[in-house]
């Protein structure tokens, strides 16, 4: 069908897209709640900016932020890492986020004014922190849509026996007594899963397999670093990075497509090669 360009998805995915998420805003009378999930690399970040630019060009009110944006500061994590486990420093799973803030957010959105704005917090991955407030979005007026994206929106927590057995050399060699991944697991089913059933609609960009997340990130760190970029992983580096999402992006493609309402089934190149809909939310 189309590709993942320099500019984005071409213009047949992104208008299927946006009608699917009008067609289900249509049918409500409260703002829409539309998760898009993606493992890195795959566009997800790309393809909600361009739907909601068709949205708004539809007239319809869209504010869009993704789950980064209220990853926990690095101080706070550094905490976590002394208090529970070591490997909780690095920022991406489950437990790594404000939780509460993010679901304050979510539930303030519907009553945002000039007079009480809902201002949401922005996510520096250069610096690895959250940036001052200036550089936060301010939502003053309730959207008609809200998009949600991030790597893991919609996943399920695995079963206890699933944690076992190490899934990398990463699990075997710093968490081998299993305390992150069971820690992750329990905050996944606890605090994320609930949010995830309040979603009104959930778009899954569908990798081909785990193999391809680590060439679409190196692609991305490969141009952070000819930027000038000098927190840009490579190597090694980004091998490890990549192992600690490694569990739950597996579960992922395992998964979403069972839940997903408007399913892009994506190649290696990023090619949309097909799109499914569910039977609850059918293609118009």
């Amino acid at each position: 069908m189309a590709e993942l360009s320099h500019s984005g998805y071409s213009d047949c995915v992104v208008c299927g897209t946006a009608d699917h998420v009008a067609m289900c805003q249509r049918r409500q009378s409260e703002p829409l709640r539309v998760g898009i999930s993606g493992l890195q690399g795959s566009g997800k970040s790309t393809l909600a900016r361009q739907v909601q630019g068709m949205l708004e060009q539809r007239g319809v009110a869209t504010t869009l932020f993704s789950l980064d944006d209220f990853y926990l500061t690095q101080g706070e994590r550094l905490r976590l890492a002394r208090e529970v486990h070591p490997l909780l420093a690095t920022r991406g799973v489950p437990g790594t986020h404000d939780f509460e803030w993010l679901i304050d957010t979510l539930d303030q959105l519907s009553s945002a004014s000039v007079q009480r704005p809902v201002m949401i917090p922005h996510f520096d991955k250069h610096t690895d922190d959250r940036t001052e407030s200036n550089l936060w979005q301010k939502i003053s007026a309730p959207p008609d849509v809200t998009l949600f994206d991030g790597w893991c929106v919609g996943v399920p927590a695995q079963d206890d026996e699933s944690l076992l057995k190490p899934i990398n050399a990463l699990e075997r060699d710093d968490d081998d007594n299993g305390i992150w991944r069971r820690w992750v697991n329990t905050k996944l089913r606890e605090q994320y899963e609930p949010i995830w059933r309040s979603l009104d609609t959930l778009i899954v960009l569908q990798a081909p397999s785990f193999d391809v997340v680590e060439r679409w990130r190196g692609q991305a760190e490969r141009k952070r670093c000819a930027q000038g970029d000098a927190s840009a992983l490579s190597g090694d580096q980004l091998a490890r990075f990549i192992a600690h999402y490694e569990r739950l992006s597996r579960q992922a493609l395992e998964t979403l497509p069972a839940c997903a309402d408007h399913l892009l089934l994506l190649d290696a190149e990023r090619n949309v090669l097909a799109v499914e809909h569910s039977r609850s939310h059918p293609s118009q």
